[in-house]
């Protein structure tokens, strides 16, 4: 089956002494590489993905900006494709759908930030057009979040939208899901 690696927004901002860091990114993003370095050696397509903010008055992600630039732990080759988004959903308003057409993609692994928003609303959407999908649990961030009163830990914000995206694709670790596409290609020949 071919497939596709999605590496989304795993961009300075969202590491310490960013705009908006979130809890243990550089963990996700080690494990983000690990997946990377595995697609580039097997020269399987993958795409960098990276939010800039249209937002006059945006905190982070601004364009120009360091913070907004993707995270020296999963550095963008030159050549290597990458998609410019501006909304959580990365096949909103971009090339990303045309690109994974272009390359007969049919399943799409995922990594990235932030879990409870742009990975969620990326991996809904690649369901619902038909992608199978896959997400890397371990080579995903994301942060705290505030209800009224009641702080949920990033922990639980993180297991919880991986529960529910159980119901759109398999929800696997970085190391499974290198094990499984071994597997694939050595059965394929």
């Amino acid at each position: 089956m071919k497939t596709a690696l999605l590496i989304i927004d795993i961009q300075n901002d969202y590491f310490p002494g960013g705009k908006h860091p979130l809890v243990n990114p550089l963990e996700a993003a080690e494990k983000a590489y690990g997946l990377l370095q595995c697609f580039r050696e097997n020269d399987v397509p993958h795409v960098h993905i990276q939010h800039i903010s249209l937002k006059p008055d945006a905190a982070f992600f601004v364009k120009g900006d360091r913070g907004s630039d993707i995270h020296d732990s999963v550095a963008h080759f030159e050549g290597e494709p990458i998609v410019y988004k501006h909304y959580p959903n990365s096949f909103r308003e971009t090339n990303l759908l045309e690109l994974l057409k272009e390359w007969g993609i049919e399943r799409v692994v995922i990594t990235g930030m932030m879990t409870h928003m742009c990975v969620d609303a990326t991996a809904r959407a690649a369901a619902d057009l038909g992608f199978q999908v896959m997400i890397a649990e371990d080579a995903c961030a994301t942060r705290d979040l505030q209800y009224g009163d009641t702080t949920i830990p990033a922990e639980l914000v993180h297991k919880s939208f991986l529960a529910a995206l159980k119901s759109y694709g398999r929800v696997m670790k970085a190391e499974a899901v290198i094990a499984q596409l071994a597997a694939e290609k050595a059965k394929s020949g």
